[in-house]
């Protein structure tokens, strides 16, 4: 692939990446920082990146890997110097500790999701579509779409 091809494919997807980064992390640093790495992977990887079907939902779940991977490293950080006694006042790592609890709050209160609701959301939120296009995809209207994502978010947010 080329760098043209690169920048035509994978820049415009800036946005979106970053909303999911934000959405996992919490953090607006912490978004930037997992988006730069982000594109440092894909940059790296570029030459095997010419097979990829679908470089929007290629990049989101290489997205959601990237932030896994920095709240595990910033969790083990944690519990290795916890290991040599020393107390962590850093609050970059308390923030990141704290969204990765808020990450596993998320995900467990998305198994009390219907798969109508879960589906609506996860189109909504990590692929960022209309709620036209996610109706073409589904054939659900869009006054039902409205009430399936208020009713995922509540559930959402009464489980922290």
């Amino acid at each position: 692939m080329t760098a043209r091809q690169f920048t035509d494919t994978f820049m415009p997807l800036k946005e979106p990446l970053y909303r999911v980064a934000y959405y996992i992390l919490e953090s607006r640093q912490d978004a930037e920082d997992a988006l730069q790495d982000l594109y440092v992977r894909l940059w790296n990887s570029r030459e095997t990146l010419d097979v990829i079907v679908n470089p929007r939902a290629y990049c989101i779940m290489m997205m959601k890997n990237v932030c896994i991977d920095r709240i595990r490293r910033t969790k083990l950080s944690f519990a290795s110097q916890e290991l040599a006694g020393s107390v962590a006042d850093d609050d970059d790592v308390l923030q990141s500790l704290m969204a990765r609890e808020r990450l596993e709050r998320v995900m467990d209160s998305m198994n009390l999701l219907t798969d109508t609701e879960r589906e609506v959301l996860r189109m909504h939120v990590m692929e960022d579509l209309s709620y036209d296009e996610i109706s073409a995809r589904t054939g659900i209207s869009n006054l039902t779409q409205r009430v399936l994502l208020s009713r995922a978010r509540k559930k959402i947010r009464n489980v922290k």
